[in-house]
């Protein structure tokens, strides 16, 4: 799977975050590395929406900015998560496209699960309507 990359903040877990996804075999696109997190979030969202990457991974501090800039883009659906399982239900149920998180509470343990859950889960077809009607 291709998958778009941004961070407003270089870090050990960015660095981890990256490395994991292409241990597994994903194709890595950076898309902004130590750039403002407006950019990083339009960013890998264009990336997605415009079928760049399969999916976006983002990061900031919190994880809010980047995940508020990735929603501007048409087609984007970006969750903000901080574990495993709500990164599982923003697949399922929402069909998110692009994986949000926060630099300063993130374990690389919990990043990795959050990877794992969001690239492995499946949208929940009953949920479709819900989620193709958001635009």
């Amino acid at each position: 799977m291709r998958i778009a990359f941004g961070t407003d903040e270089s870090t050990d877990l960015t660095r981890h975050v990256r490395q994991w996804l292409s241990e597994q075999g994903h194709e890595v696109v950076v898309i902004g590395e130590d750039i403002a997190w407006p950019e990083v979030g339009r960013g890998v969202g264009e990336a997605v929406a415009d079928g760049r990457a399969d999916r976006g991974v983002v990061c900031c501090w919190t994880g809010t900015g980047v995940s508020i800039a990735a929603n501007k883009v048409p087609g984007v659906r970006a969750a903000l998560c901080t574990d495993r399982a709500t990164a599982e239900g923003a697949r399922k149920w929402n069909d998110a496209n692009v994986l949000a998180f926060g630099l300063r509470l993130t374990s690389p343990t919990v990043a990795d699960e959050m990877l794992a859950a969001f690239l492995t889960t499946a949208p929940d077809e009953s949920e479709a309507e819900n989620y193709r009607n958001l635009g």
